[in-house]
């Protein structure tokens, strides 16, 4: 192995993240919701089902943003790129081999 050469390991990123999972905001987002369902479990009355329910949900949709899936860092960053895909301009700018080549040959014989 050449010396000058470095390999980073394919867990590097774990390490700047807390619990190897969660990003600062992450954990600010579901602190936020959790609070919120304490708050709305206090003050609104348990007697119907549906309240309670009601209440439970901020913890829940906030859970359910921060969970860790697999090619993404948790689904609130997978639903932000489904959102940029279909929301933002994107320009593919193909610069083909065919043209390339050609491009690179003019080129060296004009310098010939």
């Amino acid at each position: 192995m050449n010396n000058n050469s470095y390999l980073v390991p394919a867990n590097s990123k774990k390490g700047t993240l807390i619990l190897n999972v969660f990003l600062p905001f992450d954990l600010i987002l579901f602190g936020s919701g959790i609070v919120t369902t304490l708050l709305l479990i206090a003050l609104l009355p348990n007697t119907n089902v549906l309240l309670v329910v009601g209440a439970c949900l901020p913890a829940m949709i906030t859970g359910l943003l921060v969970l860790p899936i697999p090619n993404y860092h948790n689904v609130r960053t997978a639903l932000t790129s489904i959102i940029k895909f279909y929301t933002e301009r994107r320009m593919y700018i193909w610069k083909g081999w065919c043209f390339y080549e050609r491009f690179v040959n003019e080129a060296k014989k004009q310098s010939k």
